[in-house]
């Protein structure tokens, strides 16, 4: 698989990210991409959709394309695509957390399509817009292989929080 595009870094986070000890030591998040795959799949089974990256401000999932996949033509379909957009928004939602959280539910998802979308491994770079309380919004742009220049869709979305 390719490589992710360059960390955008571009919205501040109300929850997650280092932790400030009292002795004013910094310590990185312990939520990995590994983690994150590892939970999902020992609550839901085997998934094809991988997080590539997550942090308190952006995460990265990939899914590996094939033909039940694709629409007439070879395009990549949309509820693929749809499908992915909510999984990378799912890992933000941990990542500004700093944790997995399996009752965080998507409670508005919204997607444009740009152009066709062909090629092997589809990508979803989500991005924090805002985390608070009760929800968590974020943007989340789609792109094929390596091109991650030319984006094939644009979604923006919110992850409700479960009340504790």
């Amino acid at each position: 698989m390719a490589a992710a595009p360059p960390d955008a870094n571009r919205a501040r986070v109300r929850h997650g990210g280092p932790d400030r000890r009292a002795s004013g030591a910094v310590t990185e998040p312990a939520l990995t991409p590994d983690l994150v795959n590892a939970t999902i799949a020992e609550l839901w089974g085997a998934t094809r959709h991988r997080c590539v990256e997550v942090s308190p401000t952006h995460a990265v999932a990939s899914v590996e394309i094939d033909q039940t996949n694709l629409r007439p033509g070879g395009y990549v379909s949309g509820p693929t695509q749809f499908g992915l957009v909510d999984a990378a928004l799912w890992y933000l939602t941990f990542g500004a957390l700093d944790r997995v959280e399996p009752m965080a539910l998507t409670s508005e998802l919204s997607i444009r399509f740009l152009r066709p979308a062909v090629g092997r491994v589809l990508w979803a770079r989500a991005e924090l817009d805002r985390a608070g309380r009760t929800a968590v919004v974020g943007t989340v742009r789609c792109w094929m292989d390596d091109a991650h220049d030319r984006p094939v869709s644009t979604a923006q979305g919110t992850y409700t929080l479960p009340r504790p």
